[in-house]
């Protein structure tokens, strides 16, 4: 049995320590804030009751995996329901298309919506989407990464080279499928999945718009803020301690390796392995010495940091006829998006906040996460560059949250969802904010983008340079994500193994 210290009560530190301790490992999770979720995090006002991060689960197979190795089912825990549409498109020339949540019902959907042959462009590209789910998942999500070795593993058979295309972007894969533009903004959206730039992107993240349509959409009754919950209930009934409000000041390395952590009122906490649900910038620049900090430091300052969120949580008067779970309102010009948030192309001086983002509204008809049943509790989210006051956009600059609060809410009305005069209560959360709540260097959601054909390899492994210290969560391998933070928890307690 190890003594194994989990820095973190996010999703994957807590679904790490819910293994380890049923493999029979005594362990402690640590997190600063005072309740468990990370960016599935919880607020309550005036009896609206809002997730503040992810709203859709995907790949439940991944959390029924989990809540099996750990005990009872997942469905004794949580009750998950499938949405259906899974997502409600309003496209800025009028065009409105809901994107059933049965595989078998897209295409005449596409067909309805955009014109006949749209579902069979849309088909032909899942149907290789799917190839290259069965090429990828193994090597790539279920096992650590391993650098050149990960590849080499796929290079073995050039057809699986091929299917994958590591050196086209997702932009260009929808061209060579897509005739329909606002199928292209449709297979654009999922890079945002990881943070990323369509363009820059690789076409593997076609494999997450397979993922999402072949698995489903799906919801938490309840809201999402349920799942970290439960798992840090599984965690402890198989004897972890949660520790909530311990801010770590550092992991002790004796020795060469990590003997423990230390926390900021100075108590030190000793362990055989230290598992870090810390964004791996923050870890490597703050909590782990410098030298063997000095490699994973090097690679990320290769890679592009991945967007951030700009949200509103709104609490409304009166019900919306008609309005599905998830609705996105999209832009004119998708691509000045892209270059607002990263500083590219057009603002190549700098990221921006976006002058006319795509909008994506989640409003669960759920009698639990609003006051009466005459309201509503919806989270607004936009795409928006990190907290950078140095080099991009400093979110603290006095009245930027309210005045681009008011952008959003303009440009929702602009698309047909004018809710100004319903508002009773509006909580606005900046990239700063993300940064301070949850430890996210920037606020950047997903750590580090997969922008260009490297990303992969340059994101932090599971397995640090410091003996005994393993990275879990979205900054690290497999990626951003629920459904791949509760892989990477896997693949950590894998490593790790049995007491």
């Amino acid at each position: 049995m190890a003594r194994v210290v989990v820095v973190g009560a996010g999703l994957g530190g807590l679904a790490t320590a819910a293994r380890l301790a049923a493999q029979g490992h005594a362990v402690t999770v640590l997190e600063q804030a005072e309740q468990v979720g990370g960016k599935l995090g919880l607020l309550t006002v005036d009896g609206h009751v809002f997730d503040t991060g992810p709203s859709l689960v995907t790949l439940p197979q991944v959390y029924r995996d989990l809540f099996s190795a750990t005990g009872a089912p997942l469905e004794e825990s949580v009750d998950l329901v499938r949405l259906d549409p899974a997502v409600a498109y309003r496209f800025a020339d009028g065009t409105r298309l809901d994107l059933p949540g049965l595989p078998a019902a897209v295409p005449a959907a596409l067909d309805g919506a955009l014109g006949p042959g749209a579902g069979a462009q849309w088909s032909a590209l899942m149907a290789r989407a799917e190839r290259m789910w069965q090429v990828s998942e193994g090597p790539f999500l279920r096992t650590p990464l391993a650098g050149v070795a990960t590849l080499a593993r796929l290079a073995r058979r050039p057809a699986d080279v091929a299917t994958v295309a590591p050196w086209q972007s997702l932009r260009s894969l929808g061209r060579a499928y897509l005739r329909h533009p606002h199928l292209r903004t449709l297979l654009d959206r999922y890079a945002t999945y990881s943070g990323s730039d369509p363009r820059r992107a690789p076409a593997v993240l076609a494999t997450v718009a397979h993922a999402e349509q072949a698995f489903g959409s799906w919801y938490v009754r309840g809201g999402l803020h349920r799942l970290p919950q439960a798992v840090a209930e599984r965690a402890v009934e198989h004897g972890a301690v949660l520790r909530t409000g311990c801010a770590v000041r550092r992991v002790v390395v004796t020795g060469g390796r990590a003997s423990g952590v230390e926390l900021a009122a100075g108590e030190v906490l000793p362990a055989d392995v230290v598992v870090s649900n810390v964004d791996a910038a923050a870890l490597y620049a703050d909590l782990v010495p410098a030298r063997a900090a000095a490699a994973p430091r090097r690679a990320l300052a290769r890679t592009t940091p991945s967007l951030s969120g700009f949200v509103l949580l709104l609490g409304l008067r009166g019900r919306t006829p008609g309005l599905a779970h998830h609705t996105v309102l999209f832009p004119d010009d998708y691509d000045d998006e892209f270059d607002a948030v990263f500083g590219t192309g057009r603002y190549a001086g700098g990221p921006r906040p976006v002058a006319d983002p795509a909008v994506y509204v989640s409003a669960p008809d759920d009698p639990e996460l609003r006051p009466d049943e005459d309201s509503e509790s919806w989270f607004v989210l936009v795409n928006a560059p990190r907290h950078d006051p140095r080099r991009g956009v400093d979110w603290d600059e006095p009245g930027l949250a309210e005045r681009y609060a008011e952008t959003v809410l303009r440009r929702m009305a602009d698309r047909g969802l004018d809710v100004r005069d319903r508002i009773r209560v509006r909580t606005i959360r900046t990239p700063a904010d993300l940064e301070r709540s949850t430890g996210s260097v920037g606020g950047s959601i997903y750590g580090t983008s997969s922008n260009g054909a490297r990303a992969a390899f340059l994101r932090p492994a599971n397995v640090s340079p410091v003996p005994g210290l393993f990275l879990v969560g979205g900054s690290a391998h497999p990626g951003g994500g629920l459904p791949l933070v509760t892989l990477s928890a896997e693949i950590v307690a894998g490593l790790v193994g049995p007491a």
